[in-house]
C-alpha cells in the first residue's frame, strides 16, 4: 500500500501491521479546496439508499428477505433458516412435520448462503415426480435460476440443477456428478436414504459437498438406526459409532434412553418444528363418511367373491399368512367392478385347466357381466356436481381410475388422471390441467407421493386402504401449510361389507382422524408384536366370521384391543416428544359426520 496515502497504526499483534486506506480522504479534500467538481445530487441519493439497504442491522439477520417479494415467509420457517445458517454452519436435517414447509425453509436457506456469495453450483435431488415443482418454486418465489436436468451437458453448464436420484446415480451422469464440487446439496424425501447398505445412501455419501440439507418429514419410521444414518451422511461421528449409539441411546427399535442426552445431539443437526406448537394454524378438517347399500348384483358379486376366498381359505387350513394374496381380491371388489375383473381373468388364465376352481373363477366372472351400474362412482358423481369445485378423487386400482375417468366424461364432468406411471413431464402436465382446466384430478397411490393440492380443498376416498396411514398420506395432499380454505374429506364405504366394519375399526375405535401418526403406527407396530399385522387380523376375521353381526363382534373386540395398546403407550409419547416427535403429526380441528348422504 502507498505510505504516502496511508497513516501507521499501532501494531495489536507482534508482527502484524494494520493500515487505514486515506486515499478517499485525500480526493474529498482536494474536490473541497476546489470546491468541485461534485457527483449529481440524484445519483448520490440513488447511492446512498443502495448503500443504506444493504446495511445489516443485526448479527443474525436474514438478507434474502429482502430479495424474496412472491412468499411472506412464516415465522417458524425464518427462525429455522437462521439456526441452520447460524450454529448448524449449513448442515441439517430439515425434519418439519408434513405440509410446514420444509421446501420454503431450504429454499430461504440456498437463497441466503447465495445472496452472501458463500454458494455458486448447488445440486438439487428430488423424487422424479418433483423435478418441475422444485424448479417452479426455486425460480418463482425465490429468483433462483434452477434448471430441470434433461441433457447430460447440464451438470457443468447449470449452477443450480434439480434431478432425480434415480437420473444423477445412472451412468453416464453418476460419473460426471461425483466428479463435480457442489456448495450445497439438498435431498428431498430424504428417508429414502436410510438404510446405508443402499446405491443411494452410497451415492449421496461420495458427493462433494460443502452444505448439505437433507428433507424428512419422518427421520425414523422402523428403527433409529434410520436416524443415526441420516445424521453419519451430514456430520460423521456426530452420535459416535454404531455400536457406540445403539448402547447409549437405543432401548428398543423406535425407543430411546438416555433422552437427555439424544436430544442434545439431535438439537445440533435436525430442526423439527410441529403443526401443535402454536406458531402455524392449520385449517378444519371436516371428514364425511358415506356409507352406500350396494345393488343387488353389486352385492351378489361381493358375496360371491367373499365365498369363493373363505373356502380358499379352509383349504389352506386357516393360515392367513399363505392367503395374503387374496386380500387384493377382497379389496378391489370394494372398489369397482373392473378391478375385480381384471384379477379374475389373470387368475383364471393362470389356473389348470383340469381344476375345479377354474369353473368358480368363471362364474364370478360372469356375475360381473350382470352388474351395469357403479353405486359408488353415482355417488361420487353426485358429490362432485353438488360441491361445483375442483375435486381430488383417490383409489387404489388403476382400473378403478379408467372406469371413473371415461364415467365423469360420459357425464359431461372434466377430469384428469394422475398415477405413478406417468413420466414426470406427463404429470406436471397433469396437475396444470387440473388445475386450470379440469374440476377432477383422479390419482392412484402411487400418484400421490410429493405433490402439493393447496388450491383443492375437497378430496373423495373412492376405496379405503386397510392401513390407516396411507388415509393421512392422501389427506396430507391438500390439508397442508398454504390451504386457505377448510378441507372436506369424504370417505366412500359399503354396507354388509369388510369397508363398513374397517371404516368403524378406524374411525370409531382408535379416532384415526385425530390421533398423531407416530400413535398410530407405534399401536400398529405393537398390534404386530402381540399377534400380527392389522390387514392379517382382518382378513382372517372375515374368513373365519358367519354373520355381519359376528364380524361386528370381532371388530368390537379388535378395536378394544387397540385401545388397550394406545393407553400403555400414553407414557412413551412423552419420551417420543424428546427426540422430536420422530413420526408426523395430523389431526387437528377434526369435526366428523358419520353418514353423510348427498341429495
Amino acid at each position: 500500500m502507498n505510505k504516502e496515502k496511508t497513516e501507521h497504526i499501532r501494531p495489536i499483534h507482534e508482527g502484524l501491521n494494520m493500515h487505514t486506506d486515506r486515499e478517499w480522504f485525500m480526493e474529498w479534500e482536494s474536490r473541497v479546496l476546489r470546491n468541485g467538481p461534485w457527483d449529481n445530487w440524484t445519483l448520490y441519493q440513488l447511492a446512498y439508499e443502495a448503500e443504506q439497504s444493504n446495511l445489516i442491522h443485526k448479527f443474525d439477520e436474514l438478507l434474502c428477505l429482502k430479495h424474496v417479494n412472491q412468499i411472506e415467509p412464516m415465522t417458524h420457517q425464518i427462525e429455522t433458516a437462521k439456526k441452520v445458517l447460524y450454529d448448524m454452519r449449513g448442515r441439517a436435517i430439515l425434519a418439519d412435520e408434513v405440509g410446514l414447509g420444509k421446501t420454503i425453509e431450504a429454499g430461504l436457506i440456498l437463497k441466503e448462503y447465495m445472496i452472501r456469495g458463500l454458494v455458486r453450483r448447488a445440486l438439487i435431488l428430488v423424487p422424479a415426480s418433483l423435478v418441475l415443482q422444485w424448479v417452479r418454486e426455486l425460480n418463482q418465489k425465490f429468483g433462483i435460476n434452477a434448471a430441470a436436468q434433461k441433457k447430460s451437458y447440464m451438470w457443468q453448464t447449470c449452477d443450480v440443477i434439480v434431478a432425480s436420484m434415480d437420473t444423477a446415480k445412472r451412468d453416464p451422469h453418476r460419473e460426471i456428478v461425483l466428479n463435480l464440487e457442489y456448495d450445497m446439496l439438498i435431498v428431498d424425501e430424504a428417508h429414502k436414504l436410510k438404510n446405508k447398505k443402499t446405491t443411494n445412501y452410497q451415492f449421496v455419501g461420495q458427493l462433494r459437498k460443502k452444505y448439505c440439507l437433507l428433507l424428512t418429514a419422518t427421520p425414523v419410521q422402523n428403527d433409529l438406526k434410520e436416524l443415526y444414518n441420516l445424521i453419519n451422511l451430514l456430520k460423521p461421528g456426530q452420535l459416535g459409532g454404531q455400536t457406540n449409539f445403539k448402547s447409549n441411546f437405543v432401548m428398543g427399535k423406535r425407543m430411546p434412553k438416555n433422552e437427555g442426552v439424544l436430544q442434545q445431539e439431535l438439537s445440533k443437526i435436525m430442526i423439527r418444528n410441529r403443526r401443535g406448537d402454536g406458531n402455524v394454524e392449520f385449517k378444519k378438517r371436516i371428514v364425511k363418511n358415506i356409507l352406500l347399500t350396494l345393488s343387488p348384483e353389486e352385492q351378489a358379486l361381493y358375496d360371491g367373491v367373499t365365498d369363493f376366498i373363505r373356502k380358499r381359505y379352509e383349504e389352506s387350513r386357516g393360515e392367513a399368512n399363505s392367503m395374503l394374496s387374496l386380500v387384493t381380491l377382497q379389496r378391489e371388489v370394494c372398489s369397482s367392478r373392473d378391478a375385480v375383473f381384471i384379477t379374475l381373468v389373470n387368475m383364471f388364465k393362470k389356473t389348470d385347466e383340469n381344476s375345479p376352481m377354474r369353473e368358480k373363477i368363471w362364474s364370478l366372472v360372469e356375475l360381473i357381466r350382470s352388474i351395469t351400474a357403479n353405486t359408488k362412482a353415482e355417488t361420487a358423481m353426485k358429490l362432485i356436481r353438488e360441491i361445483n369445485d375442483k375435486v381430488i378423487i383417490f383409489t387404489e386400482y388403476r382400473a378403478s381410475q379408467e372406469y371413473l375417468l371415461n364415467y365423469l366424461k360420459e357425464h359431461k364432468i372434466s377430469a384428469v388422471p394422475y398415477r405413478g406411471g406417468m413420466n414426470r413431464g406427463k404429470k406436471d402436465w397433469m396437475m396444470d390441467l387440473f388445475r386450470t382446466r379440469a374440476q377432477v384430478l383422479v390419482a392412484t397411490e402411487a400418484g400421490g407421493e410429493g405433490i402439493n393440492l393447496q388450491f383443492c380443498h375437497h378430496m373423495i376416498n373412492f376405496d379405503l386402504p386397510w392401513n390407516p396411514m396411507r388415509v393421512e398420506q392422501r389427506i396430507g395432499r391438500v390439508h397442508r401449510l398454504g390451504q386457505t380454505d377448510d378441507v372436506r374429506i369424504y370417505n366412500l364405504s359399503t354396507r354388509n361389507t369388510i369397508e363398513e366394519h374397517i371404516l368403524s375399526l378406524l374411525h370409531e375405535k382408535i379416532n384415526m382422524f385425530e390421533l398423531v401418526i407416530g400413535e398410530l403406527d407405534s399401536i400398529l407396530e405393537r398390534l404386530e408384536k402381540k399377534s400380527t399385522s392389522l390387514e392379517s387380523s382382518l382378513f382372517k376375521m372375515m374368513m373365519e366370521s358367519r354373520s355381519h353381526d359376528d364380524m361386528r363382534r370381532q371388530i368390537d373386540h379388535l378395536g378394544d384391543s387397540l385401545q388397550t395398546i394406545q393407553q400403555d403407550l400414553e407414557p412413551d409419547n412423552e419420551r417420543k416428544a424428546k427426540i422430536g416427535s420422530i413420526l408426523s403429526a395430523i389431526g387437528q380441528n377434526v369435526e366428523v359426520t358419520h353418514e353423510y348422504r348427498p341429495n
